[in-house]
């Protein structure tokens, strides 16, 4: 009887170790892209939002528009260039609120929208698969601009 009850459960002996590492690997590579295409949005996320940021306080504190320009365009050349964007896909939208013939004003306020595309990881360009799977990040800051500024 000692005897029946081996000869069965010795002919899957292994089986457990088995099931364990192949459901291990095919629960595991998802979850390890996941976590790489997570940590690239939000790395990028976190780029649009300190350009974004950075661009709305030089604007705002600058001593004319020609001067405001030029600090936006650094702002957001140095953003990019830290957090390693694809300028290609960076946009940047400066406006002022209330509306003013020019931005900045006095007492006007700078609202910075900065938008970029995020490439997802190992996509590769077959079909144009890395054109569709991009995801867009947008970050927006407001800075109130001095009622005392003026041009120049």
């Amino acid at each position: 009887m000692r005897g029946d009850l081996a000869g069965p459960a010795s002919d899957e002996t292994g089986s457990a170790a088995l099931e364990f590492i192949g459901l291990g690997v095919i629960l595991l590579v998802p979850l390890v892209y996941l976590v790489l295409a997570l940590g690239a949005i939000q790395g990028q996320m976190l780029g649009v939002e300190s350009a974004a940021r950075h661009t709305a306080r030089t604007t705002s504190a600058a001593r004319g528009s020609a001067e405001a320009t030029a600090r936006a365009d650094a702002a957001v050349r140095s953003a990019i260039e830290e957090y390693g964007m694809d300028a290609a896909t960076v946009d940047v939208a400066i406006r002022c609120a209330p509306v003013a013939a020019e931005c900045p004003a006095a007492g006007a306020t700078v609202v910075v929208t900065v938008t970029a595309e995020v490439a997802l990881p190992f996509v590769p360009p077959v079909l144009g698969l890395d054109r569709v799977s991009r995801v867009r990040v947008q970050a927006s800051s407001a800075y109130k601009v001095s009622r005392t500024w003026t041009d120049g």
